[in-house]
């Protein structure tokens, strides 16, 4: 074996790796392009909106809710360790919507949407209904992925919303019955404390991630391989894609945000 080999591989991997982000880059401006020109599916959205939407709002509450208990009860023994309990209820508030309520729903959102949509367009492309699409002088891009993240972008902020009230609901009920807050002083502190930028910034990046979300399992879904095992390569791929670059984009974001 050559003393270059692993250069080699770590060149490939490399190379391989950008080639792909290029690949992402090129349909994510295709998808932008077509958002703004007719023809549109007002249909094709619309069931996207409930499946992405109404569907991922359970699993978004709850995890939402016990994100909000667990977390007055950690800041709650963190801060008696310097007599700062009264601070519970406005980190609580906006360690939610600023940073935990965007990024869970986000990965709550990718973990259901994302698959969802890798499977059912992978699916799709084996059974060569995309290429019937085709005959039928209709653009899969436009009538498959353009619905979806364009739903994907407008739900997902409602879902981090919704998921920002019910988590800290959550830190509310722990610090009343838990933890002996007083219902009144918890209300207060937390409307005292929180600004509107805070919850502003949590929905921008929830827009941002729900762009992701769609766009990953489209992206996968259209570059699926032949076959069940190719579906669910995809499916996995998409999944994986999805939730790395929500954590890397939400760093982003708040590099943005803390600097404006």
């Amino acid at each position: 074996m050559s003393a270059l080999a692993p250069i080699a591989a770590l060149g490939r991997l490399v190379l391989g790796s950008l080639a792909m982000l290029g690949r992402m880059a090129i349909f994510a401006g295709e998808t932008l392009s077509h958002l703004v020109r007719p023809p549109f599916y007002p249909k094709e959205f619309l069931s996207a909106l409930m499946q992405i939407g109404w569907f991922s709002l359970p699993v978004v509450g709850l995890t939402a809710l016990f994100t909000g208990g667990a977390l007055a009860l950690q800041i709650y023994a963190g801060g008696a360790r310097f007599s700062a309990e009264a601070v519970v209820p406005s980190i609580v508030a906006i360690g939610m919507v600023r940073e935990l309520g965007p990024v869970l729903g986000g990965l709550m959102v990718a973990a259901r949407v994302a698959s969802s949509i890798a499977a059912e367009i992978g699916t799709m492309k084996v059974t060569e209904q995309i290429d019937a699409l085709t005959t039928l002088s209709t653009n899969p891009m436009k009538y498959l992925t353009v619905p979806r993240v364009l739903a994907a972008t407008l739900a997902v902020p409602v879902l981090v919303a919704v998921g920002d009230s019910i988590g800290i609901f959550g830190g509310y009920l722990v610090g009343v019955n838990r933890l002996g807050f007083n219902p009144a002083t918890y209300l207060k502190n937390t409307r005292e404390f929180l600004e509107v930028w805070d919850i502003v910034s949590g929905l921008w990046k929830g827009a941002a991630f729900g762009f992701i979300v769609a766009l990953m399992g489209c992206y996968y879904g259209m570059n699926s391989g032949r076959g069940a095992q190719g579906v669910g390569r995809a499916t996995k791929a998409a999944v994986v894609a999805a939730s790395v670059l929500i954590l890397a984009t939400n760093y982003i974001l708040t590099e943005v945000f803390f600097s404006a």
